[in-house]
């Protein structure tokens, strides 16, 4: 037991800003398996966004409370996935060689298309939830951090590492995960969707699950096509594409009955 929090005290320290005790240890090794917990961060930062969403409800009209509930996702991570889709975007838009992405990818400033590209989606994001009511933005927030995670935990499962560089910020990942690990990950990716759909009981949601598969597809095969795989970046851009799927999803399916 002792260790499984050592991992998820990693998981937090990696992917978001919380802090932690100094005295949690930390190597590439524990990362790796740290990875099963990714899903469960999810639960950690819509935990906050609801917090948030919930206290400014009742003193900010609607609209503003959900835009500060972002903001407030987007500090708790640390754009960490924000980043990796705008840096997704501007290598796969601009560059037309596996090495010319890669460059662009790794280049810390910010172009055109992936200015655009995160604009677009962040807004995309916001129209979405700003549809549904106060609880329906609550359960909308609780399936998507989670899910979209786990969709991205996948990718490490499903294909190779592709950068060589070792300074990389996701090398320590690129061994992949195992199955017992996926399915760690899978049960707390996929809990709160099907707590949220149950709670509704609207189970038309269940079509975000081909929605997101679709959506996982193609970003895979434009991974695969362009570069032979995945880097740190395009994970971060599966989980950023995968959450606003969902965050639709719960719009078009739910908002008549808003």
């Amino acid at each position: 037991m002792k260790k499984q929090w050592q991992l998820l005290l990693t998981a937090i320290m990696f992917y978001t800003r919380l802090p932690v005790p100094v005295s949690t240890p930390f190597n590439t090794d524990m990362l790796s398996k740290a990875t099963r917990y990714l899903p469960l961060i999810g639960w950690i930062t819509s935990a906050v966004m609801i917090a948030v969403l919930y206290v400014l409800w009742h003193i900010a009209p609607p609209m503003i409370s959900i835009f500060l509930s972002i903001i407030i996702g987007v500090w708790v991570t640390g754009a960490f996935h924000e980043d990796g889709f705008a840096d997704m975007c501007d290598g796969f838009g601009g560059g037309w060689t596996k090495e010319k992405i890669l460059d662009i990818m790794k280049d810390s400033r910010i172009g055109t298309y992936g200015m655009l590209g995160l604009l677009l989606l962040m807004t995309l994001k916001f129209l979405c939830l700003r549809e549904l009511s106060f609880y329906k933005v609550m359960l909308a927030i609780i399936a998507a951090q989670p899910l979209s995670r786990f969709i991205a935990v996948t990718i490490i499962y499903t294909h190779s590492y592709v950068r060589e560089n070792e300074d990389s910020k996701a090398k320590p990942i690129a061994n992949g995960i195992t199955l017992p690990d996926l399915s760690i990950a899978a049960a707390f990716g996929l809990l709160p969707f099907l707590a949220a759909m149950i709670y509704l009981q609207n189970y038309t949601l269940l079509l975000t699950i081909p929605a997101l598969w679709l959506a996982r597809w193609y970003l895979a095969r434009l991974m695969r096509k362009w570069i032979g795989g995945y880097t740190g970046d395009c994970l971060g851009a599966v989980q950023q594409v995968s959450e606003t799927v969902i965050y639709l999803c719960f719009c078009i399916l739910t908002w008549k009955y808003t």
